[in-house]
């Protein structure tokens, strides 16, 4: 079924019922351009509330209900303050742009304090260490984490259009905040990029000679340029192995690699490696800001190529230089070297 136009009520079931409360919040969502990923997690808070409740409709429930349920989450489920805000997020726009009803109270629920943390960096000896236990197509992805100062889905997502060997660029299309922004394509990775790229253009070819090789396009874009699907500047860089049907469009595709891939081989190179760093490939990437700080570049040039809104996003990274105790000298070691002078 295709897609209700954007401003369009989502369709009524098949037999001719309004739709349940569940696929409005959808609806709403999709209709906002928000990511699936941002879809799935508000319409699971939503789902939770409501079970919480005994399966009371959220249009006859209020201000007891919702404070209760954002306590439970705190007191009972003892989940951090990210996830309770997140919830509390899920139940505003629930209210507000799906019930359309008007709570002043709930804008002023108090949301949970997030403690600032600074973020696991890795030394260079690490990183080194966590590539060497890496192969083949995982390996060169987690360099684009470290090199290039990827997210792991910017890394997943990336189009054979949005490489440039030859001019050491990638261009990361809707990044977070559905931002598109251009970073740097370490010199290190290009022979391997390209050998890989060989390998994967060798696969697509192959793929269309059986009549498959197509691939999801962002968008309605299938809709105004029907065989890009097929193109291989619109292939994935890192396809996965195997190929999934779609049904609405019956066409057999291929999936970029999962992000649960490296996310675990990264995790089992950590353990290799005998790093005693809760590292994970988000920590790559803040390795990337935290060393390229530590070779004197701009606060903003880094701020830029990492996708921040903000340069006080960027400043975590100035807490973790490779200074210690931000550049302050220890007396212990000034006393322990006026000790040893002759």
């Amino acid at each position: 079924m295709n897609e209700p136009a954007v401003g369009e009520p989502p369709p009524p079931s098949a037999a001719g019922r309004p739709p349940k409360l569940l696929d409005r919040v959808r609806h709403e969502l999709r209709r906002r351009h928000f990511s699936p990923r941002t879809e799935e997690a508000y319409a699971g808070w939503v789902r939770r509330y409501i079970l919480h409740h005994g399966k009371r409709h959220p249009a006859d429930m209020g201000e007891r209900e919702v404070s209760e349920f954002l306590t439970s989450l705190a007191t009972v489920r003892r989940v951090g303050p990210s996830t309770q805000n997140q919830a509390l997020a899920a139940l505003l726009f629930l209210y507000h742009e799906v019930l359309s009803i008007n709570l002043p109270w709930l804008e002023k629920v108090v949301r949970a304090k997030r403690p600032p943390k600074l973020p696991v960096v890795l030394t260079r000896a690490e990183v080194s260490a966590i590539m060497d236990a890496l192969s083949g197509t995982p390996r060169i992805m987690a360099a684009l984490l470290y090199g290039a100062g990827l997210r792991l889905m910017e890394c997943c997502r990336l189009r054979v259009k949005d490489l440039d060997l030859a001019r050491g660029e990638v261009i990361v299309r809707d990044g977070k905040g559905w931002k598109d922004r251009v970073t740097m394509l370490p010199a290190t990775l290009r022979e391997p990029l390209a050998a890989h790229l060989r390998a994967a253009r060798h696969l697509h070819q192959e793929d269309l000679r059986r009549g498959w090789g197509h691939v999801e396009l962002p968008g309605a874009l299938g809709i105004k340029y029907p065989n890009a699907s097929r193109e291989w500047a619109w292939q994935w860089v890192f396809p996965a192995t195997r190929r999934y049907h779609d049904a609405p469009t019956r066409q057999w595709r291929r999936h970029h690699l999962h992000e649960s891939v490296l996310q675990r081989l990264v995790k089992e190179a950590v353990r290799k490696t005998g790093i005693a760093k809760p590292a994970t490939c988000h920590s790559l990437r803040h390795s990337f800001a935290t060393h390229l700080l530590e070779e004197g570049y701009d606060i903003r040039t880094i701020q830029e190529l990492l996708g921040h809104s903000d340069v006080a996003t960027t400043m975590i990274y100035t807490h973790v230089l490779n200074r210690g105790g931000r550049g302050v000298r220890s007396p212990l070691d000034h006393s322990l070297q006026e000790k040893v002078r002759p």
